[in-house]
């Protein structure tokens, strides 16, 4: 599951407002804030997925903590890139 923080550096990355997340994920703006608010996800398991999936249809990927490094995120890339 993903954290908070990935969720803002996520956004951050695609430079994209709380607003547009919430658009690309069908939830609302407020939604987003309180996903984003705190360490760790406060929300339903439901809208987190939702905007899990929105994120990663919009070229983010997410990075699993290790034993030795925390979670993260990046771009994917594509083969034409």
């Amino acid at each position: 599951m993903i954290g908070a923080p990935q969720i803002r550096a996520a956004r951050a990355l695609l430079n994209i407002s709380q607003s547009d997340l919430a658009d690309s994920a069908s939830v609302s703006p407020a939604t987003i804030k309180r996903l984003e608010a705190a360490s760790e996800v406060r929300g339903t398991a439901e809208s987190l997925w939702k905007v899990e999936k929105a994120l990663e249809e919009l070229g983010v990927e997410f990075i699993a903590a290790e034993s030795d490094r925390g979670p993260g995120v990046r771009l994917r890339v594509t083969a034409a890139e």
